[in-house]
């Protein structure tokens, strides 16, 4: 056991920076976070997260051959590990629990888990634990200016209470998440980032992210969305499942099932499949749709609208976009925008089955400049509840 002194005071508990086929294994690390944390904000667009947060785990830069095998992190103050500009990295069989501090109004500032950042590249994170993490648990991230992460895999892991994203894939290229589990996605709902807009996810996106796919990963009680694609194009989501069983009231955050968007200028959203998915109990809508080119098929998409929009706006501020009543009430809602113009064009929404609070009158609606006649629609089942 390492454990960190209450007078500690350095980056990491154990840093290394520009080495070689390194190894750690088998022992476990406390970071003493009761002594150590203060409150941090999210850094500047400008800066490395490497470069902020102090008092993490394990900090590897420029490093080439990085394994990390059958350690246990807990109460750390910052990441259980950063990776920052590093290549053929493998962190495998991990446990972390009861990690990450707080901004200066008691919210979750990303920190807790794990995170591979500035163009980190041939990545494993797999068949880890993550329990109590109060930001992202597994995620890249890269500045606007750095090299995107590419060709990672996130697998089997299992992710329970986690205050914002269970596994956030960042600015990357050829990232596979499959085989995950979570549970309580946005819990505790007290240390959610509402003024950073930090809606907890199962799996989110962020940045521009290309030839990635999300498949055979299971959530449930889920205070957020499901899957989010926020600069995810030319890729798949696929055979994936989140469950909310409770009701409207439980999720004070709760969301789509699957949304799309195109925040990232260098990106537009095109070219997706989602299929064979089963989103169910979600308290808004199904899927939100942008852009061109993409396939709907083959999903389960039951018990939708739990809030019954948008005959609940006092309770649930259910009207959100000025002259597009379908936005939160329907199935499938085909959008004119996300962040920039993307008009819903072109998709194919195929042999899904839709069920929920009037979603025989509001299964598949668009936005008013967006035309049901320019999508190919046909087979779906559409059902009330």
């Amino acid at each position: 056991m390492l454990r960190a002194a209450a007078n500690f005071r350095g980056r990491a508990i154990i840093s290394c920076t520009g080495c070689r086929s390194i190894k750690f294994s088998n022992f476990s690390m406390d970071g003493n976070r009761a002594a150590l944390e203060k409150p941090m904000p999210i850094p500047s667009g400008d800066k490395s997260f490497a470069g902020v947060f102090p008092n993490n785990g394990i900090l590897v830069e420029d490093t080439t051959g990085l394994e990390v095998d059958h350690v246990d992190f807990a109460n750390i103050a910052s990441f259980a590990i950063l990776v920052n500009r590093s290549r053929d990295v493998l962190l495998d069989h991990l446990h972390v629990e009861n990690s990450g501090s707080l901004n200066a109004r008691h919210r979750n500032n990303t920190t807790g888990g794990i995170l591979l950042e500035e163009g980190t590249d041939s990545f494993t994170v797999a068949d880890s634990v993550f329990e109590n993490i109060r930001g992202n648990a597994i995620w890249t991230h890269s500045r606007y200016e750095s090299p995107r992460n590419r060709d990672g895999k996130i697998a089997n892991n299992e992710f329970s209470d986690i205050g914002r994203d269970a596994i956030q894939v960042g600015h990357a290229v050829n990232v596979e998440v499959n085989g995950n589990h979570g549970r309580r996605i946005g819990f505790p709902s007290a240390i959610v980032d509402l003024e950073g807009l930090g809606t907890p996810v199962g799996i989110d996106s962020a940045g521009n992210v290309e030839q990635s796919i999300y498949e055979h990963n299971q959530f449930e009680e889920i205070d957020g969305k499901c899957i989010d694609l926020d600069g995810f194009h030319d890729g798949a989501v696929r055979a994936n499942t989140c469950v909310n069983h409770g009701p409207p009231e439980e999720y004070p955050y709760g969301n789509f099932g699957i949304a799309m968007n195109n925040a990232n200028i260098d990106m537009q959203s095109r070219n997706i499949v989602i299929e064979d998915n089963r989103l169910e109990g979600m308290k808004f809508g199904g899927i939100f749709a942008l852009g061109q080119g993409h396939t709907i098929r083959n999903n389960r998409m039951l018990h939708l609208n739990t809030a019954h929009c948008n005959e609940t706006h006092a309770k649930f501020g259910c009207i959100a976009i000025l002259d597009e009543p379908g936005f939160l009430r329907s199935g499938i809602y085909l959008a004119r925008r996300g962040e920039r113009p993307g008009p819903a064009h072109g998709i194919v929404i195929e042999n899904n089955v839709i069920s929920g609070y009037k979603m025989a009158e509001h299964c598949i609606e668009a936005a008013p400049s967006v035309k049901l006649s320019d999508q190919v629609i046909k087979n779906n089942r559409c059902v009330d509840e």
